[in-house]
């Protein structure tokens, strides 16, 4: 079997929302919505790789319509929203298995330094709620959706 890694689904935004019971609890404008999961044997090192790759990421576009441009570049927002179904694996059957998702209590600390390692490189960064049942509203725009893997 392929190694498991740390995923990223990025997703480029003109507004992007995470309720929890209602009540808004992370949104941004133009920006990232990022869905991020752990796996077995994901490190700082995997957190410290991904979160430099998310902010460099050139997806925005520059004067001539190319995208060219980072976040940093444009100085837009990043909403962070942790997701293990991102490991949903169905190739067996139809009800998804998501052995290969990181249990709650290691992501969780993972997720609060991931979200930190964006911070440090100056980007404003709003999250959701760590294990909660979320609604989340996204205008995806492009749409621009890329998955990244470490």
């Amino acid at each position: 079997e392929a190694n498991v890694l740390m995923r990223v689904l990025v997703q480029r935004c003109d507004k992007a929302l995470v309720r929890v019971n209602d009540n808004v609890v992370g949104s941004i404008n133009k920006g990232l919505m990022i869905l991020v999961g752990f796996t077995e044997g994901d490190n700082f090192d995997t957190i410290k790789y991904m979160a430099d790759k998310i902010v460099n990421l050139r997806v925005f576009d520059d004067e001539n319509g190319i995208m060219n441009k980072s976040i940093l570049d444009k100085s837009y927002s990043i909403l962070s929203v942790s997701q293990f179904t991102l490991y949903g694996d169905a190739s067996k059957g139809r009800r998804p298995s998501y052995v290969n998702a990181l249990n709650g209590s290691l992501a969780k600390p993972l997720y609060d330094k991931f979200n930190e390692e964006l911070r440090k490189h100056g980007v404003e960064v709003e999250t959701g709620s760590f294990g909660a049942d979320m609604k989340v509203e996204l205008i995806n725009d492009g749409p621009v959706t890329i998955m990244l893997e470490r």
